[in-house]
């Protein structure tokens, strides 16, 4: 299916954001370690936190993530410390080429029992689940936060506990930090180590308790580029927290940069239009990878050179993200180029675009919703595969006809 869009001349609205689903799949899976009781409230509906709930309550041998890269970490831990149960874990294509060894060999240096059925260091995986016995492990810092999240759940069932060692540059600090939160709220006993490069989790039983989840920081990003790209916005985004421990709350003061102001009334975040503050952006998107795509479209749109770095793993997601978003990018007339394989950059240089722009998602919900937005700049913009983005925000082509933009399905 394609879709082809146009938008509104002005963004008025107010939306309901989905939950965020980095807090949804760690509170699912402490509630598990916990013994599943407890109410989670304001549960994402997307295909990731959809799967993870599929996969907690599985007890057969096939467990089919699907594209659901999170699921795909964090369960492979989970299934390890379930003693007497075995679980084949599997999902597409893509994630089959997605590399997972880094994890494996952590929870195997713990005493986990975890077989490669095809490729080695590539899912699918065969899960024994045993009690694991070792205590410490250490990892690069600059791996997936997700694999450092998957160990630090688990540490507190293990009969010492874990303590964790990062070594190298900490990537993705907030995520770590979001799940070391999440784990305090669901009665974990976990803290960094003084020198800043190792945490300790205790073993301690986990608690249930009622869990309301807060709405997607990473959703709202791309309600920021609206607003960014719109001649006059307002936009209201209830369920946004000030003091949110979401990484990619960040979008509020990176965007402010770009002329979008963020006032929070009680409820949630407004936004709004204020002057632009710089003719040029450099970031280092190490701690937000998930926010890389809404800004690489929005500044090249607006005409703003930008120099973003940190990106590195952007090239192990749903796809080659910036090999993506360099191809389809030059679609719309702009010659982004990549280096060292993890800076994108763009010093204004233009090509000839497409007459009628069409986007490839490369089965990435992401690329979906980061280019959507160029409508407000463009007659019209079509996108291809559109149903992506179920992945994360499964009603986000309803709420831009709620704001006034024109979807047809061709």
């Amino acid at each position: 299916m394609q879709l082809r869009i146009t938008a509104p001349s002005q963004i008025n609205c107010r939306i309901s954001l989905p939950a965020s689903k980095s807090i949804c799949n760690r509170a699912l899976v402490l509630d598990a370690l916990a013994g599943g009781k407890a109410d989670i409230g304001n549960l994402s509906d997307c295909d990731d936190t959809r799967v993870m709930v599929d996969g907690l309550r599985s007890r057969g041998d096939v467990v089919d993530i699907g594209a659901a890269g999170t699921a795909m970490r964090f369960l492979t831990a989970f299934f390890a410390v379930q003693p007497d149960e075995q679980h084949l874990l599997t999902g597409t294509a893509r994630m089959q080429q997605r590399p997972i060894r880094i994890l494996v060999d952590a929870l195997r240096s713990l005493g986990a029992d975890i077989e490669y059925t095809q490729t080695e260091g590539f899912p699918p995986l065969l899960i024994h689940g045993r009690r694991l016995t070792a205590s410490e492990v250490s990892l690069p810092g600059d791996v997936s936060s997700q694999y450092i999240s998957a160990l630090l759940m688990i540490g507190a069932t293990l009969p010492e506990g874990l303590t964790l060692h990062l070594t190298g540059d900490i990537i993705s600090r907030p995520y770590i930090d979001l799940t070391l939160r999440l784990m305090t709220d669901f009665g974990g006993q976990v803290r960094w180590m003084p020198d800043g490069r190792s945490v300790r989790v205790e073993a301690h039983a986990y608690s249930t308790r009622p869990y309301t989840v807060e709405s997607d920081w990473s959703a709202a990003s791309y309600w920021y580029e609206m607003a960014a790209l719109s001649r006059e916005a307002q936009v209201e985004l209830p369920g946004l927290l000030p003091d949110s421990p979401q990484g990619d709350s960040a979008v509020a003061q990176l965007f402010g940069a770009l002329g979008v102001k963020t006032d929070f009334n009680g409820a949630g975040a407004v936004l709004g239009r204020m002057p632009r503050a710089l003719e040029r952006m450099d970031y280092d998107f190490t701690n937000q990878p998930d926010l890389a795509q809404t800004f690489v479209v929005t500044c090249a749109l607006l005409g703003m050179p930008f120099r973003f770095s940190g990106l590195q793993s952007l090239k192990i997601k749903e796809t080659d993200r910036m090999e993506a978003l360099r191809i389809e990018l030059r679609k719309l007339g702009y010659a982004v180029r990549e280096e060292e394989g993890s800076v994108l950059a763009w010093d204004g240089e233009r090509v000839p675009a497409d007459p009628c722009p069409v986007i490839d998602t490369y089965e990435d919900h992401r690329m979906a919703m980061a280019f959507a937005p160029a409508a407000l700049c463009l007659p019209e913009i079509r996108i291809n595969h559109p149903q992506v983005v179920s992945k994360s925000y499964p009603h986000y082509w309803d709420d831009l006809r709620r704001a006034g933009f024109h979807l047809e399905e061709l």
